[in-house]
């Protein structure tokens, strides 16, 4: 069975004849909103400068030991897992990334 790639797909001649008052009116049923959500971090109160004093801020980060099977990079200082040990040296142990 031959077929013409050349030819219109679309059959339907009431999908062709959509005028664009049509397509408006769907589209302002559909309308997005355009306001943007805004954190309060996000404010120019919320960017910290180098220097700011930050010794009144509590951590609300939980902070996990490394596991048994992870160890940090001496390089990039990133807890990885074992099996990504490239190299030993020195007692400090580093990535494949670092070394690779």
């Amino acid at each position: 069975m031959a077929t013409d790639y050349d030819a219109p797909r679309n059959n339907d001649e009431e999908k062709e004849a959509e005028s664009l008052e049509e397509l408006q009116a769907n589209r302002g049923s559909n309308a997005q909103s355009a306001s943007v959500d805004i954190e309060d971090g996000d404010t120019a109160e919320g960017i910290d400068l180098p220097g700011a004093d930050l010794s009144g801020e509590e951590l609300l980060i939980q902070v996990i030991p490394p596991q048994e099977d992870e160890f940090t990079c001496a390089s990039c200082f990133l807890v990885r897992h074992r099996s990504q040990i490239a190299l030993e040296k020195d007692g400090r142990q580093y990535c494949t990334d670092c070394e690779g």
